[in-house]
């Protein structure tokens, strides 16, 4: 949690410096009407969102909320199809929100709502709820009733965000997740090994076969050599230029020059490179090592619970939210291709924010049923019967001595 909300609270601080300059480009970009206060109080709403989705999921019982996963998978899938039909076959711009040539907002008066969000979430609990329940069942490695629809059910997913909404970024997120809770699941790794191939096949695939995706990977690869601002390679130059001007302790808040206009998507997904030019590179080792130590947290709960089905959702938790910082990160940075993701609980975005929040919050809520030390589920015969609640089980003894 305090991680978290210090993230959140350095997203709200860059926000509201670089607030006001990115309302007056979108102001004179695009014809809007944005005041110089918009995006901070949209941040503060996205926050808001962030803590109201940790609270829910804290509170709603995991075994309650294990009836509905099928349903929210339906939900999420209904509305992606439905985003497409509107978008790409109806194209009613209103509703449908279109950027740069894609479809991947719903856009409902004041409201932005992105069904991949949903769709991560949804596919976490739901695959971690079918596999661990052929753990149960000791038919993990089988292959007709277990693997091939898993594998089947992602790739589905995967058509569904980077084929049909032309979103890279939350497919790699979504692949991350299935991977962790492939790798966690004791999944015979020459299977593991099988499943990576294809899915790697398939989003060099479409990576390739999409004219902008196949730009920026050989602009990554360095095809561009220019200084022009027309070249592909832009965002990434001035990524560069915020995070070398930034120096060691940063430009100051109120003092960034590249986010008035030069680098695109300054709130959004290149808030770090703002962070950078901001707080130097001291704001972006502290970053870094809150994700980090964020990161290591869920990784340990994931270690510390008996129960398989729970692991395997706070692993998919662990892949989700590591793809995007590791992705976003590398990307500002040269060290991957740009792929539009954002930073959990820095970027602006009410729907980041929300699913992110509670993600977070299933975390809290499984922690509770940890056990004293880190558990070793190897195979299909270990006992999984020793699930101890941590606030019950790990003082157990002391009350019963202090009450004798």
């Amino acid at each position: 949690m305090l991680c978290a909300a210090l993230l959140m609270l350095v997203g709200m601080i860059i926000v509201y410096s670089v607030g006001p300059q990115y309302a007056n480009l979108q102001n004179s970009a695009y014809g809007s009407d944005y005041s110089s206060t918009y995006f901070f109080f949209k941040q503060l709403m996205g926050i808001s969102l962030a803590v109201s989705g940790f609270v829910l999921l804290v509170l709603v019982p995991f075994d309650y909320l294990k009836k509905y996963i099928f349903q929210l998978m339906m939900i999420g899938i209904g509305l992606s199809f439905l985003l497409f039909l509107i978008g790409n076959i109806l194209h009613i711009d209103a509703i449908a929100q279109n950027t740069l040539g894609a479809y991947r907002w719903f856009h409902l008066g004041p409201v932005n709502f992105q069904p991949s969000e949903l769709l991560k979430l949804a596919m976490t609990l739901y695959m971690a709820v079918f596999l661990g329940k052929r753990y149960q069942e000791g038919k993990i490695n089988d292959l007709k009733e277990t693997v091939y629809p898993a594998a089947a059910l992602v790739g589905f997913l995967l058509f569904i965000v980077v084929v049909l909404q032309k979103d890279m970024g939350s497919g790699v997120a979504i692949a991350a997740a299935a991977a962790s809770i492939f790798m966690v699941s004791t999944i015979r790794m020459k299977t593991l090994m099988q499943i990576a191939l294809v899915g790697v096949l398939f989003l060099g695939l479409t990576a390739v076969t999409a004219p902008h995706r196949l730009e920026r990977i050989t602009t990554f690869f360095g095809a561009s050599k220019s200084a022009s601002q027309d070249d592909n390679d832009y965002h990434i130059k001035n990524a560069m230029i915020a995070l070398g001007t930034g120096g060691l302790t940063g430009r100051g808040i109120g003092k960034s020059i590249q986010s008035t206009g030069y680098l695109p998507e300054a709130i959004n997904d290149s808030i770090f490179a703002v962070i950078g030019e901001i707080f130097g590179f001291a704001g972006t080792v502290l970053v870094v090592v809150l994700f980090a130590a964020l990161l290591l947290r869920v990784l340990r709960v994931a270690e510390y619970s008996p129960d398989m089905t729970r692991r395997l959702v706070v692993a998919g938790i662990f892949g989700w939210l590591f793809a995007h910082f590791f992705m976003n990160i590398a990307s500002m940075i040269h060290l991957a291709p740009l792929t539009g993701i954002t930073l959990p609980f820095l970027s602006a975005g009410g729907s980041s924010m929300l699913f992110s929040g509670a993600a977070l919050g299933i975390v809290f809520q499984l922690s509770r049923y940890t056990a004293h030390k880190p558990i070793d589920i190897g195979g299909q015969d270990a006992d999984i019967s020793r699930r101890r609640r941590l606030g019950g089980s790990r003082y157990s003894s002391r009350r019963r001595v202090a009450r004798s």
